[in-house]
């Protein structure tokens, strides 16, 4: 399978994933054999760590694209994740131009951006350096997160930010952000995802939500969204435990 997310991106079709938030390596071998499109790791809200994480890229062996959500717009984490081999970062909170600038800053090499230079996992330790930094801009993506609503206010300056890949709307904190936890549904919260969706395919700019309902998955792709991450792997192994318990007992 090719994992050139970025060229995944660019081509339109809906890609759909899961979130990845346990490390067990068995865990991440049955999910990543699965057929999901892409995996959405999340190193923010998650107890994960850089060598987690890298285990966690490590059992997935190529088998689908992985986009890493780092704990914060820094240096480090950008660099640990992508150098750890993840095709693509999820940088939250973007909220304006200027961290739009600075995430791509740190996750491009130069003309793009100017990365950080080490030998790591993600061109075999040295083995395969040229080939990969001749391509690891086109490669790697990208992803802002737009998750308050100072980013909806500037969405159009964010777009406007060369090296920005796709963008991804977390509506639970959107929610918060205008006042609304969890509100998912409350007309001011939708108001505020349909304009960033709207600006977004405006610009012919890949955008993506995360939902826990998969019978929404095929409304958000025609609506225009194609980066979907639906549920999580904790939640998952929760609901089917319980219903496997629910039919022996019944």
């Amino acid at each position: 399978m090719s994992n050139n997310f970025g060229t995944k991106l660019q081509d339109g079709q809906p890609l759909i994933g899961t979130m990845v938030t346990l490390a067990d390596p068995q865990v991440i071998e049955v999910i990543s054999s699965c057929g999901f499109d892409w995996l959405f790791v999340d190193g923010e809200h998650a107890p994960l760590g850089a060598m987690e994480i890298q285990g966690i890229l490590q059992a997935v062996h190529n088998r689908c694209p992985c986009a890493v959500r780092i704990p914060a717009n820094q240096e480090v984490y950008i660099k640990q994740a992508l150098d750890s081999g993840a095709n693509g970062v999820i940088v939250p909170r973007v909220n304006d131009a200027e961290m739009a600038r600075q995430a791509v800053g740190y996750a491009k090499y130069y003309p793009l951006g100017e990365r950080s230079v080490g030998i790591s996992r993600a061109h075999g330790f040295g083995m395969h350096f040229v080939e990969y930094v001749k391509t690891a801009n086109e490669r790697t993506a990208v992803i802002v997160q737009i998750e308050h609503k100072e980013g909806v206010e500037n969405i159009d300056a964010i777009l406007d930010v060369k090296g920005v890949n796709a963008v991804f709307i977390g509506p639970y904190d959107l929610s918060a952000s205008l006042g609304k936890i969890g509100k998912l549904t409350d007309p001011e919260v939708v108001r505020c995802i349909h304009h960033v969706r709207d600006r977004c395919l405006a610009t012919q700019t890949p955008v993506g939500i995360f939902t826990m309902d998969a019978g929404a998955v095929k409304s958000l792709a025609d609506e225009g969204y194609t980066l979907i991450a639906v549920g999580m792997d904790t939640v998952m192994l929760g609901e089917s435990a319980k219903r496997m318990l629910n039919q022996t007992r019944s």
